[in-house]
Order: structure tokens, then C-alpha cells, then sequence
């Protein structure tokens, strides 16, 4: 089993993946579609954070590749529905780096609000700058929260330990934490938000999320931020605010466009504007959250290879069947159709081979099934179940 961890994967993934036996290389940066296909040649799992993106295309011409780990909490750099089509599992890491994004963003609308930046460049050009005007307290302001999911929850609850009002919106209905208080849209939030951030998903529908018409309804000398994706922000757009005065300042973590190595040339309507932060998309980039990101999905990767299990995975039926000793184990990922069981069942039955334990979930237009079968049995049992027309993959893992 081989797999390729690229754009500097924590070591720790590398530890636990070959203690497992897996044979790992790493690359330092991403890789373009043909460099990222001639490189899975022979491999079977492929490790990737947020710079390489998996198509289709890079799908269809990797047959032996098995699953894919997102090192990071996105997987829209990944044709999810290919993937699934092609029998690859994609796993990802949701929760391992919300505390580090969480606090960077507080970070940022605390120097925002006080004018830090500002005071900073000003003291490093010699300049004496003491003046209180247009520095504010936390205390008291209102926090606006778009995206209400693992993030900006957990913002929510510590921005209010500072003692801030919070308010939020989402599309899906989510339970507030502590004193927040839901708003019925992302314009009556708007209207009252002394601090707006961005905390949504990559889904396509969330392109160009915020432009004009959001950046007008701000109140006046409101503070800006997005920690979650580029192409949510119309950032020309942002930066004409920010010139005109309408918005206080601006921290900003994702680009439309970002380099794909360290060292290469950066560039941003932003750049140079006062009392922006710009970080090079390390929200989520303490050694502590990649450290656990390392961890987990290589976890995830690991049960995946070994036992089939797919808890947790972001395309595939989340099938999990525990360990047994003296068995064989069957996964069978298949087209959702009714009967599947049965004409797997009968085709071990046919052969006398007895099942000891199953384990079916369905998901869309696929069912994975574990079968964990307590007698040896004879190549022709694969090869029949292979030639199901409902077949999307099998392995045999023991």
C-alpha cells in the first residue's frame, strides 16, 4: 500500500500511516492536474490540503487509487461526486482546527477594533502616535456571525465571555449558543453588526456571497473579516469600502487566488490599504491544530484501508463493522438498488461460505456493504460478486 501526502502534511500522518504499514511520500507543495496525475501512479491513498485540486479527470486516470484524506476542514478542491462514482472514499478534518481559526479571528477584530496595525507601522516608522480616537472596547459591540457551523459557534460562546452581543445567520436552522441570538437574514444582521465574519463552506452557491450590495448595508465604520473561503468576497469591492471609509478595517485569510508554493508572488486589490490584516490562509495553521489534523485523518485513512470502515467520510455511506477475530472481510460499495444484499448473501451461499456479521448503510445512489465471513472461500466468490452489475468496487481486506 502506497500513498502521497502533499503541501506539507504534519509528520505525525506520516508516523501513524506507515506504522500501519503503508509506504509513504511526501511533497512539500501542490501539484497541477498532469504533475498530480503522473504522480498516483501505483499510489492508493493521496493526502492533500486546500492547494491541489482533484478532478474528474485526475479521478478517472488513478485506478488504483482508494481514498483520498483532506488534511484540513474543505474538501471543495475535490469533484466529491467523481470521486464516489470512481469507488474513492474522501475523508476530511471538521473540527481539528476550529479553536485556531476561532482565535485568530478574535485576534484580528481586537486589532482591528483598537487600531493596532496602524499604531504599529506608525511606532516602526518613528512616528509617536498616542491617541485614543477611533479605538474602541470589545465590551459591549456587536459580534455578527455568518455561518453558524463548528467556527462560528464556538466564536460565538468566547466572543461573548468578552462581552459581546453575538448575532448570527445561516441557512440551516442551528441551535444558538448562550446568549446569541438568531437573525431571520443575513441583511437585518447587517443593519446591527458592529464586527461582521464570514464562517460558510465552499459549496459553489456561496460564490460572491458578499459584494456591493452587503458591504453598503454595514453600519459605518464596522469591521470586516473572512477566515473561511476567497471566492465568497468580492474583494475589489472591499477594498473600495475600505478606501471610501465606509468599513473600519479588514482581516482577510483566504484569496480567490493563492499562491501554490511558499516563496511565490502574492497580489490583492488589499495590499497596502490601512488597517487591514492579510495572514496567507493560516486560520487553521498552529502546530497544534495540524498536528491533530495529521492525526485524525491519517486515522481515518488508516480504518478505512484496513477495515473499510467509512465513519465520517464526506462521500461514501458511513459504514462501520467492528473487528472480529478469524474472519474475512469483504467491502462491497455499490450501486443503491433494491436486492443488493440478497444477491450478495446468495452468491456466499451458493459457495458455502457463512456470514458472521454485516454491515450495510446507504448514501444517495450508493449502499456499502462489510461482510465479515468466518470460512475460506474459493476466487470465484470475488470474481462473482465482482461481476455484479451493481459493483462499484470491492476489496478484500482479510
Amino acid at each position: 500500500m502506497k500513498a502521497l501526502l502533499l503541501e506539507n502534511v504534519h509528520p505525525d500522518a506520516v508516523a501513524s500511516m506507515q506504522a500501519a504499514g503503508i509506504t509513504v511520500s511526501t511533497r512539500s507543495g501542490s501539484l497541477e492536474e498532469r504533475e498530480l496525475s503522473e504522480a498516483l501512479a501505483g499510489v492508493q491513498l493521496l493526502g492533500i490540503r486546500s492547494g491541489t485540486r482533484v478532478n474528474a479527470s485526475v479521478l478517472a486516470g488513478a485506478p488504483e487509487l482508494i481514498a483520498v484524506g483532506a488534511f484540513c476542514i474543505g474538501t471543495n478542491q475535490i469533484d466529491l461526486v467523481a470521486a464516489a462514482e470512481h469507488g474513492v472514499a474522501v475523508f476530511n478534518a471538521p473540527f481539528s482546527n476550529t479553536r485556531s481559526v476561532v482565535e485568530l479571528a478574535l485576534a484580528e477584530m481586537i486589532c482591528l477594533t483598537r487600531g493596532v496595525t496602524a499604531k504599529s507601522h506608525a511606532l516602526h516608522s518613528g512616528v509617536w502616535d498616542k491617541s485614543a480616537k477611533g479605538s474602541h472596547e470589545m465590551r459591549g459591540r456587536t459580534l455578527g456571525i455568518i455561518g453558524y457551523g463548528n467556527i462560528g459557534s464556538q466564536l460565538s460562546v468566547l466572543a461573548e465571555a468578552l462581552g459581546m452581543r453575538v448575532v448570527f445567520f445561516d441557512t440551516a436552522d442551528r441551535l444558538a449558543r448562550g446568549n446569541a441570538r438568531s437573525m431571520g437574514s443575513a441583511a437585518e444582521l447587517l443593519e446591527i453588526a458592529d464586527a461582521v465574519t464570514l464562517h460558510v463552506d465552499g459549496r459553489v452557491g456561496n460564490a460572491g456571497l458578499f459584494g456591493s450590495a452587503q458591504f453598503v448595508s454595514m453600519r459605518p465604520g464596522s469591521v470586516f473579516l473572512n477566515l473561511s473561503r476567497g471566492f465568497v468576497v468580492e474583494q475589489g469591492t472591499l477594498a473600495e469600502h475600505i478606501r471610501s471609509g465606509h468599513i473600519a478595517g479588514a482581516a482577510i485569510d483566504v484569496f480567490p487566488n493563492e499562491p501554490k508554493a511558499q516563496g511565490d508572488t502574492f497580489e490583492s486589490e488589499l495590499t497596502g490599504l490601512p488597517n487591514v490584516i492579510l495572514t496567507p490562509h493560516v486560520g487553521g495553521a498552529t502546530e497544534e491544530a495540524q498536528q491533530h489534523i495529521g492525526q485524525f485523518v491519517a486515522e481515518k485513512l488508516c480504518d478505512y484501508v484496513g477495515m473499510g470502515n467509512a465513519t465520517l467520510s464526506v462521500n461514501l455511506p458511513q459504514t462501520r463493522l467492528d473487528a472480529r477475530t478469524d474472519t474475512h472481510r469483504l467491502a462491497h460499495l455499490h450501486v443503491n438498488t433494491p436486492g443488493v444484499l440478497a444477491k450478495v448473501n446468495s452468491v456466499l451461499a451458493a459457495h458455502d461460505v457463512n456470514v458472521e456479521g454485516q454491515a450495510l448503510e446507504t448514501r444517495d445512489h450508493l449502499g456499502y456493504l462489510l461482510t465479515d465471513v468466518g470460512t475460506d472461500y474459493a476466487p470465484d466468490v470475488v470474481q462473482a460478486l465482482e461481476r455484479m452489475p451493481e459493483t462499484v468496487r470491492l476489496r478484500v481486506l482479510s
